[in-house]
């Protein structure tokens, strides 16, 4: 049975922009093209595909996936070693999860009692638990730029990258704290944080309007990027979203 790429991005949740992408690049070509020019997927792609997920989602590049996948024999010792990186990964998420709940507290308190973050005056108690992959998942449905951060910092050092995904997270956290403080989205002081970003993004790869908006988007309608938000604050990743398209159209249109 052959699946048509339309159906393989439903099924999958990857859109048929990436499939393409990764049949450009060679790393998952479909089992056959069409008289009609589409591209039509088996079961050995499926297979093939779920393997590619499983290591984008613990932060392999895709340079890295394809020697991985050239080199495998066994498919069946391949998903254990999968298995064996998605139970690493899902005690890293528990620590993670425990290291917002913390904050969560910490927040709660500061604004019941007028003390002081704890959080704050001891980063590590937030960033605990956050890896660098985080931001490259984020980015899976934009391969090109993912492949420009992946350039940018495979010239860092481990102790750079660490400084920025915690000045990422940093920056989240800033943002909640206007939400909550009741800034719109489309106030100066949301937009100058924004226009940072925005700056920080386009430092990586010039992002035209049309991707930027669909960054832009992915804060809500891509699960995992969506809960990274809604982790530090309900109703931040909607936030987000509406503070970027603002600034889109203000100053990007």
């Amino acid at each position: 049975m052959a699946w048509p790429i339309a159906e393989v991005a439903r099924m999958s949740g990857v859109t048929a922009r990436t499939l393409r992408h990764y049949d450009e690049i060679g790393l998952l070509p479909p089992a056959r093209i069409g008289s009609n020019g589409h591209r039509y997927y088996e079961e050995r792609q499926l297979l093939q595909l779920q393997q590619i997920l499983v290591l984008r989602a613990l932060g392999v590049g895709l340079t890295e996936i394809a020697r991985i996948l050239g080199d495998q024999v066994d498919e069946l010792e391949a998903l254990r070693g999968h298995h064996r990186r998605l139970l690493t990964e899902r005690d890293r998420i528990d620590s993670l999860a425990a290291t917002v709940s913390r904050t969560i507290a910490d927040l709660e308190r500061s604004r019941k009692d007028g003390t002081a973050m704890t959080g704050i005056n001891r980063p590590e108690n937030l960033f605990e638990g956050i890896q660098p992959a985080d931001v490259d998942a984020s980015l899976r449905d934009f391969p090109e730029h993912a492949e420009a951060t992946r350039r940018v910092t495979a010239a860092m050092t481990p102790a750079e990258i660490e400084a920025g995904q915690r000045e990422r997270t940093a920056r989240m956290v800033r943002l909640a704290e206007l939400m909550t403080s009741g800034h719109p989205a489309d106030s100066e002081p949301v937009q100058h944080m924004i226009e940072e970003e925005y700056r920080l993004l386009n430092g990586i790869r010039t992002v035209p309007v049309e991707e930027y908006l669909a960054i832009a988007r992915s804060c809500t309608e891509n699960e995992s990027w969506s809960a990274a938000y809604e982790a530090i604050a309900p109703g931040l990743a909607a936030y987000q979203r509406a503070a970027m398209e603002a600034y889109a159209a203000a100053r990007l249109s």
